[in-house]
């Protein structure tokens, strides 16, 4: 069965995005752990998240979502903010645990002028401190667009990255529709072959969701500014490919377009009717 959502705030709590996003005609959604520029987590309500586990099971929304904020980066060059990158990352993993057996999607971060080595040396290091054996939920590596000093904008970031964290079986990897396209990777024209060199690289079995969005930039830009699905330079063929994919139809797709509520419901209902 096709699983699609889209980012619903969380304000509110699990109960109320799993109902919204059974109103609009998903079945999974993605959501940040805490505002998107960072800041202090609300308490997690024990009875919220209960109540979602036994709805979520009644309801077929199998798989969610968590997305990191945008402030996390385990390679800043300055202390400070790789110190909250790791206790936000922590204290994101412990609060998941609420709803055991999701997903966390974070993007690896920004090296601002220490390399590319440095940056990956410090990612790694960052989940080496913090995953442990007993985690019941799947930390992703989002593929990133490459812009300015982003780790993550290919492959082979992506794979060092995995090659030197110790638990890698909590480890798996997001791909962006809009990013690859922006760094360079050409899913319009060539999708299998993306994929191929993913699947050399890094390998199939670690990618877990997908986040299906239009890009605003022509291929290779590496600028990352999502766009509305048909309204962008991929275009609805090219969304439709990718989730018709055999080594990608059963994954979980995300939206994470320009939209409220509203659009991402019509987004939603297009593409599972095409689908």
């Amino acid at each position: 069965m096709l699983k699609i959502g889209c980012h619903l705030s969380a304000s509110g709590g699990y109960m109320r995005m799993a109902k919204e996003i059974l109103s609009i005609g998903g079945n999974t959604f993605q959501f940040f752990t805490r505002n998107p520029r960072g800041g202090t987590a609300k308490p997690v309500d024990e009875a919220d998240a209960a109540a979602f586990r036994t709805f979520a099971k009644e309801n077929g929304i199998e798989i969610i979502l968590a997305h990191a904020p945008y402030t996390l980066n385990g390679c800043s060059a300055d202390p400070g903010i790789r110190d909250f990158a790791a206790r936000t990352m922590a204290d994101d993993l412990r609060r998941m645990e609420y709803v055991p057996g999701n997903l966390y999607n974070f993007h690896p971060g920004s090296h601002v002028g220490q390399g590319t080595e440095a940056g990956i040396t410090m990612i790694a290091g960052m989940l080496n401190g913090i995953l442990t054996e007993d985690l019941h939920t799947t930390v992703l590596l989002e593929t990133m667009a490459g812009k300015g000093s982003e780790v993550g904008g290919s492959f082979e970031e992506l794979r060092e990255i995995l090659d030197r964290v110790e638990l890698k079986s909590k480890m798996g990897v997001c791909l962006d529709t809009c990013h690859v396209s922006d760094a360079g990777y050409d899913i319009i024209h060539d999708l299998d072959g993306v994929l191929t060199a993913f699947d050399r690289t890094v390998g199939l079995e670690k990618l877990k969701a997908v986040h299906i969005n239009d890009s605003k930039n022509p291929p290779g830009a590496r600028k990352d500014r999502h766009e509305k699905i048909g309204e962008g330079t991929l275009g609805t063929e090219t969304i439709l490919r990718v989730m018709r994919h055999e080594a990608l139809r059963n994954l979980p797709f995300y939206l994470e377009t320009p939209n409220e509520l509203d659009g991402y419901g019509r987004e939603i209902r297009m593409l599972k009717e095409l689908y």
